[in-house]
Formats: C-alpha cells, sequence, structure tokens
C-alpha cells in the first residue's frame, strides 16, 4: 500500500500505534479468523507493505488442519504471502481488557492482484464483474444464533441459560417477544455497542423461533464487500461477547435438532449507473431483469449449494416444512421457497435468498449469489414457474441435502470454476473431501445405541 493511503488513514494507524497489542487475522475458506497478535510497532506495515502470513492459512479445514491433498502446505513449502489490513476493520475490541484493537487482512500477489484462496478476494472478484457491467448489486443480511451454556446444563451438552435435564425449564420459545430480549439484555446490548463501534449497522434484533435463539439484520448496502465484512465481523463480535458472559454463541446451522435451525437470509437488488433499481416494476411484478437473475440463481442453486451449507450439520436443517428449501423453487412474497420475490414496495423490489444457513461464509456465499444472478442477467435466463404456497413448481431442481451430493456438484460444476476460478474449485473440495472423511470415521453415540447390540 502506498504512503497516500497510510496518510489517509492517520487515525487508524495512531489507534494501533497506541494499542497494547493488535489482534491481526485472515479469515480461511471457512470464514474462521486465523492470526496472531503483533506488537504497535508493527502498524504502519499493516497499512503499507504487509506482514507475512503463511498462504496455507487460508486453507485448514475445520479443525484448523492442513488440507493435504490441497497442495498448499507440504507440496510447496509453505511459503507466506503478505497481507494488509482492511482499513475500516482497524478498531478497538471492546470486549477485551485493556486497549488492544484489531485489524482483519486481506492477501494480495505482488502485481497487485487478489490471492486466489483469498475468500475476500474471491468476493472482489465477482464484484469487478458487476463494475464492467455497469450494475451495483445492494445486500441486507439476516443473521441467526443461538446463545447457549456449556455449563450448567444438568449433563446435557449444550442448553440454553438456565434450562434443566426435565426439557421446561428455560427451553420456552419467545418468538418475536420481548421477555427473551430482556432476559439476555446484558449481552445483547454489548453485542450491539461492540457492533456499532465497528461501523456495522444493526437495524433490527428479535428473537427467533428456537429457546435462546436470535435474529440480527444488518443494513442494506450498496457495498456488498463491506456487508461481507460486517457479517464476519459481527460473528466474530458476538462470539467474543457471548464468551466473556461464560455462554456461547453459535452460529451452527442445526445446534439442537428439535428446534428450529440457524439461516443467513439475503435480500438482494440491482441498481444501475444513474443508482435506480433495475429490478423494479410493479406491485403484482417486478422488472424482467429480476427474473433474469432469478432464473440464473435457480439455475445454479444445486452447484452452488456447498457454499450455502458447508458443514455436516448445515444439512440438518434441510426438510420439508421448516422454512429450509429442498427445491430450486420461487414465489412472490412466499417464505416456502428458496427464493422470496418482494415487490409491493415497486422501489424496493428484490430477490430473498433463504436457503443459505448461519454457518456459511459470507463471502462466498455472497459471491455465489451474484455470480449467479449476473450469469442469469447475461444469458437472459428464466426461472420457470411459480411456487404458489406450499405447491412447488414441478419444473424447481431437487437440492442436493446430503454433505457429499453437494460437495460433488461444486466439485464438477463448470458454473462454479466460472465463478470461483478452477484452482478455488479444487482446493476447497480438497478441504471438504478431507471433512467428509474425518467425519466418516467418527461414529456417533446413536449408532452404537441403535446398532451395537441388534444389527
Amino acid at each position: 500500500m502506498s504512503a497516500p493511503a497510510i496518510a489517509g488513514n492517520t487515525d487508524k494507524l495512531e489507534l494501533m500505534a497506541q494499542a497494547e497489542y493488535i489482534e491481526a487475522f485472515i479469515i480461511d475458506v471457512n470464514g474462521v479468523p486465523r492470526g496472531k497478535w503483533l506488537q504497535p510497532d508493527k502498524a504502519k506495515a499493516l497499512l503499507g507493505v504487509g506482514i507475512a502470513m503463511p498462504r496455507s492459512a487460508f486453507l485448514l479445514d475445520i479443525w484448523g488442519r492442513d488440507v493435504v491433498e490441497g497442495g498448499i502446505a507440504l507440496d510447496t513449502g509453505d511459503p507466506d504471502g503478505l497481507c494488509t489490513a482492511v482499513p475500516h476493520s482497524i478498531t478497538h475490541m471492546g470486549w477485551a481488557d485493556g486497549t488492544a484493537c484489531q485489524a482483519m487482512l486481506t492477501m494480495r500477489e505482488a502485481d497487485g492482484s487478489h490471492f486466489y484462496l483469498d475468500p475476500r478476494g474471491v468476493l472482489s472478484r465477482v464484484l469487478e464483474r458487476y463494475t464492467a457491467a455497469g450494475l451495483t448489486p445492494a445486500l441486507g443480511v439476516e443473521l441467526e444464533f443461538y446463545l447457549v451454556d456449556q455449563g450448567q446444563t444438568g449433563g446435557l451438552k449444550i442448553a440454553p441459560r438456565g434450562a434443566d435435564y426435565s426439557g421446561w425449564r428455560g427451553w420456552h420459545i419467545d418468538a418475536v417477544g420481548l421477555g427473551e430480549i430482556h432476559d439476555y439484555q446484558p449481552i445483547l446490548r454489548e453485542m450491539m455497542s461492540n457492533a456499532k463501534s465497528q461501523g456495522i449497522t444493526l437495524e433490527t434484533l428479535i428473537s427467533e423461533n428456537g429457546p435462546g435463539q436470535f435474529e440480527v439484520t444488518l443494513k442494506y448496502s450498496t457495498d456488498a464487500l463491506r456487508v461481507a465484512d460486517s457479517a464476519t465481523l459481527f460473528k466474530r463480535t458476538i462470539k467474543q461477547v457471548a464468551r466473556k458472559h461464560g455462554l456461547t454463541a453459535t452460529f451452527m446451522a442445526k445446534p439442537y435438532g428439535q428446534w428450529a435451525g440457524s439461516g443467513m437470509h439475503v435480500h438482494m437488488s440491482m441498481l444501475d449507473r444513474n443508482g435506480s433499481n433495475v429490478f423494479m416494476g410493479t406491485p403484482e411484478r417486478a422488472a424482467p431483469m429480476l427474473y433474469n437473475a432469478l432464473g440464473g440463481i435457480i439455475k445454479a442453486l444445486p452447484d452452488t449449494m456447498l457454499t450455502l451449507a458447508p458443514h455436516a450439520n448445515s444439512y440438518r436443517r434441510f426438510a420439508p416444512g421448516v422454512h429450509a428449501p429442498t427445491f430450486g423453487d420461487w414465489g412472490h412474497d412466499n417464505r416456502m421457497a428458496a427464493m422470496r420475490v418482494i415487490t409491493a414496495d415497486p422501489q424496493a423490489s428484490r430477490i430473498e435468498h433463504r436457503v443459505a444457513g448461519a454457518d456459511c461464509n459470507p463471502y462466498l456465499a455472497f459471491a455465489s449469489l451474484l455470480g449467479s444472478a449476473l450469469n442469469g442477467i447475461e444469458t437472459k435466463a428464466d426461472p420457470g414457474p411459480e411456487t404458489f404456497g406450499e405447491r412447488r413448481s414441478p419444473s424447481a431442481p431437487s437440492l442436493p441435502i446430503a454433505w457429499s451430493a453437494a460437495l460433488d456438484k461444486f466439485s464438477d460444476s463448470p458454473h462454479i470454476a466460472s465463478i470461483f476460478g478452477a484452482d478455488f474449485q479444487r482446493v476447497f473440495t480438497a478441504c471438504k473431501r478431507q471433512e467428509v472423511n474425518e467425519m466418516r470415521r467418527r461414529i456417533s453415540d446413536v449408532e452404537y445405541d441403535a446398532y451395537l447390540e441388534t444389527a
């Protein structure tokens, strides 16, 4: 980064220089922060030439282990790359003691291009295609999570705070009620305060359909990369704040088998060079470009599923009648469909993408959504007939709702290669195959209960 870039961020430079330490981190392909603590004298490097990080840090499995078949670490000698800080991410860590601050990093090659494994770079490349097309996507995000207690749970692995083993006290649901919010008020207020100090605007906070489950809405913005940054930094923030209060904030797609899963719904509209919403039509029907974008998204849904539901637990969300779709369908103001088209206010006409789990990597999920939508616009794709209520369109493609099936779709897809690049497709496939193979080696308690003596 040049000297003028440093000069434009003198306040961030001063904040880091005065910190007790700097927690600097990249975001790996699974959406997990990976980094180190730095002394304040590294501040200029973070906003200048960068600091060294192993390239392999981007390609670790969910347990933090090298992905051997990815060919990034062992086959190459595990070389470093240079990472610079994303300026707006440099903020005081309000949950930490003292004056510590954070800095989220992004990696670039010597020629200034994005490192192909950096999820932030993956999304940036998709957005460059929109710029070339004279379009700007606008996104808003609804993100769900649970607050759970791993300590006083009456012998259970996890439970809501104050719950007992009977499954009655502490397990109540207060959907869209205020009682649950008030019960968790100290944590939620601190969460919102820390989000605000990082420039993350949370428009709403509600109690959701599970015990100790909440949903936040991140402000709609025409800066899709910043929205992905905000979703990623928010997840990190609420986890840290919850830990400070002795709880765990989990974005697992399905932490409880009997209660609602946690999703990440993404609202998308699109602006032209004049700032007008190209989806705007009438209250009954949007402009043709919305349906072209929708056609591209639906056609690609089976191939992109792995980026929307990347983990073994992700697939526990998907079942008929639970607001987690199993087909690539769409409908006007229909929450039963994978894609909800909203046109009541024509100027705010948009698509609500309802498939992704809260456990996804926002950069990869947004890249899938936006890359597929742009392909649909460019090819004038047809989304097919509409779904009405639960009367599904007969042409809607079935979604791979098994992890290994989604992995196979992703790994063989020319569409995925066109969005993410063949190299990213190959190494992300290797990461997920390593995780699948590890899970297959683990035998669950319920299997022993069911089969040990009876099979």
